[in-house]
């Protein structure tokens, strides 16, 4: 029996799984036939869309060489190699090395090792503290449970991951404080989604970024940028650290370097940090996962990304971020709406009415049934808002067939 993640499989076992058949581009098929638009790319991975044979056969293809071997120790495979080289040309900061995990939680697990063990080989190992922001959404391992702003994500596994402190998401001065109040010498790193993903799909206030990043350059805090949702195009560039010139001292990221093809993730390690772990003499990283650098996942990346370069994906991002925000807008009158939240790369929310989610707290799972009804995939968010965040290949028709569903099912719930 199947136990679905993030699921009330009591409701799961009376009502029954939804069972997804097949895929092509922005539209799914279920076992009945019936067909959706997928308004969320899978779980914001799907970036190039479903049914992309290239990638199916570049797999294939490799998995009939090599599938897959260790690449503890000295031991590696030719995609792997090439994927770092080139994941490291498109890095925020180029020569930044190359990680690899096999998702976005394990990514930033190995971030949060890595950040604690730098302050260690560096001579100070009284710098653990670790800083989350409110909302916060960094995947569901410990590490990632423990760095959680989304308060029922962290409710009820009792004392996880010690030294972690939270901020406001949008506070830069409160930044500025909680580390003077630590004191900077206690503070390992700061992580930071550039725009809030499952926490609500909030995008960074006007100079909020810039300030964070200065504020713990100045202190010499290790920013931790994790881009698991933002990177590879969904921001309108390759990662939202480089749109808005981060310069992370570490990224995480995962999704859409394969797209959701097969499961792959990584830390992209800027160059001067990495070097603390690289130099002679230091040794053994003692971490590492049994699917690190997998052959036929890195063929699947490689591919995923030549299709993301020739299709120049990353600018059609930026130009669907203006039509995405736009075909959304008139939702913001409808009396179930609270608000729209968009316009940073191809991430929006529609807000649900806070007023009427306090009525009745069931309604963010009767829009996304009412949803599915109308024939739109989507999901709730923490905050009650609907997810937004289509295969960067959706076109007009398709942004006029999502709006037009997602009203039609807010008009059932009025």
């Amino acid at each position: 029996m199947f136990w679905h993640p993030f699921a009330d499989m009591a409701a799961v076992g009376a009502s029954g799984p939804l069972v997804l058949e097949r895929g092509e581009g922005v539209r799914l098929w279920d076992e009945a036939g019936r067909r959706y638009l997928d308004a969320t790319a899978g779980l914001w991975f799907a970036n190039v869309g479903y049914g992309r044979r290239e990638i199916a056969d570049a797999v294939a293809a490799q998995m009939a060489l090599l599938p897959a071997y260790s690449t503890f120790g000295d031991l590696s495979n030719r995609p792997a190699e090439e994927l770092a080289e080139r994941v490291s040309a498109l890095a925020p900061i180029p020569g930044s090395k190359m990680f690899m995990t096999s998702g976005g939680s394990d990514s930033v697990d190995t971030a949060a090792k890595m950040v604690r063990r730098y302050w260690q080989l560096r001579g100070h190992p009284e710098r653990t503290v670790l800083i989350k922001r409110d909302r916060a959404y960094h995947g569901m391992h410990t590490a990632g449970t423990s760095l959680a702003g989304i308060p029922a994500n962290i409710t009820g596994y009792g004392s996880l991951l010690g030294d972690i402190a939270q901020v406001p998401w949008d506070d830069s001065d409160a930044l500025r404080q909680t580390i003077g109040l630590l004191g900077a010498d206690h503070v390992a790193g700061f992580f930071c989604e550039p725009v809030m993903g499952a926490g609500g799909v909030f995008p960074p206030p006007e100079g909020y970024l810039r300030e964070a990043r200065q504020i713990c350059r100045d202190a010499g805090v290790l920013f931790v940028a994790d881009e698991v949702i933002t990177g590879f195009g969904r921001c309108g560039d390759w990662f939202a650290s480089s749109r808005f010139s981060l310069e992370p001292d570490l990224l995480t990221c995962a999704k859409g370097i394969t797209s959701g093809y097969l499961p792959m993730g990584a830390v992209l390690v800027a160059p001067d940090v990495a070097e603390t772990f690289w130099a002679k003499g230091v040794g053994m990283f003692r971490h590492g996962y049994t699917y690190s650098g997998h052959a036929a996942v890195a063929a699947a990346a490689m591919a995923n990304l030549d299709i993301i370069e020739r299709e120049d994906l990353c600018g059609r991002a930026a130009g669907l971020e203006a039509e995405l925000a736009a075909a959304l807008a008139p939702l913001a009158e409808h009396p179930m709406v609270q608000e729209i939240r968009a316009g940073t790369g191809v991430l929006a929310a529609v807000q649900l009415s806070v007023e009427r989610i306090l009525a009745d707290p069931s309604l963010p799972a009767k829009a996304v049934s009412a949803c599915r009804s109308q024939g739109i995939l989507t999901r709730a968010l923490a905050s009650g808002g609907l997810q937004v965040s289509p295969a960067l290949v959706i076109d007009a028709d398709g942004l006029a067939e999502l709006a037009a569903g997602l009203g039609l099912a807010l008009d059932t719930l009025a």
